[in-house]
């Protein structure tokens, strides 16, 4: 009996524009501009995202009025965009094209107020193997807040359902 590990599937058109946005000045920040203009809802948090590799994206967003609350921590529903879009670039930059995918799914705690801004990171320690899923299936993706002052206020996943695209 041998031991295999997942194939890697061929990077996505995500990364790849990832790889060559970030070639250019400026390049991060007009990937997130442009993700930001295909999921418009984004944009209200001025994310910036800082790093993408197939099982990773990591999104920062600013402590300005606009991400706090009335007490003036960051507000938690600025920082759950931030994690939809951190996900939403993973599981774009990690699932291959004869896969899809959907969010079906948030699991959030709020342990602890936050100062600043706002750095979530989203990370598989192992990529699925997308070969092996023949029908639907929930993956959890971990989610890590983290605010300028390193405490981290918010605790959770995203739970999205992977399944092989129709044959058309």
């Amino acid at each position: 009996m041998t031991d295999t590990a997942p194939v890697q599937p061929e990077p996505t058109q995500t990364f790849r524009l990832w790889q060559k946005a970030t070639r250019l000045p400026f390049g991060s920040r007009l990937f997130s501009a442009a993700v930001s203009l295909k999921a418009p809802y984004f944009r209200t948090v001025l994310p910036h995202v800082v790093d993408v590799r197939p099982g990773r994206c990591v999104v920062r967003g600013p402590g300005w009025w606009g991400n706090h609350n009335h007490i003036g921590t960051f507000h938690v529903i600025a920082a759950l965009n931030l994690a939809e879009m951190a996900m939403g670039v993973l599981a774009e930059a990690t699932v291959p094209a004869t896969h899809r995918w959907i969010p079906v799914g948030m699991n959030v705690r709020y342990p602890a107020m936050s100062t600043g801004g706002m750095t979530v990171t989203a990370e598989w320690t192992e990529i699925p193997d997308f070969a092996a899923i023949t029908s639907g299936q929930d993956i959890d993706v971990p989610l890590r807040f983290v605010d300028d002052a390193g405490v981290e206020p918010v605790v959770g996943s995203i739970t999205i359902r992977v399944s092989p695209k129709k044959k058309r």
